[in-house]
């Protein structure tokens, strides 16, 4: 709870910083010119509300999201000596890392893979694939689910959240006072807003929504090198390395887009927008830190 409001209040300071900022240099004048001026505070707080509604529902949704589009099936009551395995690595791991018993589940897929997901450490799922099951040796999977439990305990899924937040909110920002001064100073629009404020902001917020992926996917390949050197420290290093190159040989097929960033692999497009670290750099991570 400390790091969430430590974080939140971070976040309201540099917007605070930011109009100030503003006001200082005189943009709070030239966005008023010709009447019909910006309230930068008003549009500071609508951006806001903007850009963590979406997060927040997103991440307090996330376990039922996470269920439903992936037919997690929970064990609640384990019927097969696997599913007894799972759960008191999971649990033995869990009281390691400090966290509660989270909630642990399979999904029907071929392709090894893992996430963990929910909206605070101590009430979070575990899942991992059938495939991950059967194409993983005892060893390779605890390190799996250490890498899964060093998520939870990182919270790095609140943390994600609150920063998906920030990155939104200054999109927004940003992207109406650049609609606003275009319209103004090109268009001389004196009164409301012309097309042209609306049409700018759509593209401003579209590439200012690129530059903030790439400020998410980085955060999210950090936090996978913080994972993973967790679970090093939870189930073993050479059982986190030869997990990892595992991975590597069986090359497993990305999750669903809302659970990409949560698995224990995943890609992008360009390396700028992916989710995780190529699984060599992880690798040479986890044995430089050895030596």
């Amino acid at each position: 709870m400390l790091r969430i409001l430590l974080f939140l209040g971070t976040n309201v300071a540099i917007l605070a910083v930011l109009s100030i900022t503003m006001r200082i240099l005189g943009v709070d004048d030239m966005l008023n010119h010709n009447g019909g001026g910006l309230n930068l505070n008003s549009l500071l707080i609508m951006s806001a509300i903007i850009g963590f509604a979406g997060s927040f529902i997103s991440l307090f949704a996330s376990k039922w999201l996470a269920k439903s589009s992936m037919g997690v099936k929970v064990i609640d009551s384990p019927v097969s000596p696997t599913e007894r395995w799972l759960l008191q690595t999971v649990a033995r791991l869990a009281q390691q890392a400090g966290i509660e018993m989270p909630e642990v589940g399979i999904f029907p897929s071929a392709s090894p893979n893992a996430f963990a997901t929910g909206w605070n450490k101590n009430d979070a799922l575990v899942a991992v694939s059938m495939g991950l099951l059967q194409n993983m040796n005892k060893d390779e999977i605890e390190a799996v689910l250490g890498h899964e439990i060093s998520h939870v305990a990182n919270g790095d899924m609140v943390t994600l959240t609150l920063i998906q937040g920030v990155v939104n909110t200054f999109v927004v920002f940003f992207s109406r006072i650049i609609g606003h001064i275009v319209d103004r100073t090109v268009f001389n629009t004196r009164e409301g807003y012309g097309p042209a404020y609306w049409i700018t902001s759509l593209i401003a917020q579209f590439v200012l929504g690129i530059l903030a992926m790439m400020i998410v996917a980085w955060f999210s390949r950090w936090r996978e090198f913080r994972a993973d050197a967790g679970g090093a420290a939870l189930a073993g290093r050479q059982k986190m390395i030869s997990a990892l190159q595992r991975l590597g040989q069986t090359k497993p097929e990305p999750l669903p887009d809302e659970m990409a960033a949560f698995g224990i692999a995943g890609g992008g497009l360009h390396e700028l927008f992916a989710s995780h670290p190529p699984l060599e750099k992880r690798i040479q991570a986890l044995q430089a830190a050895a030596s």
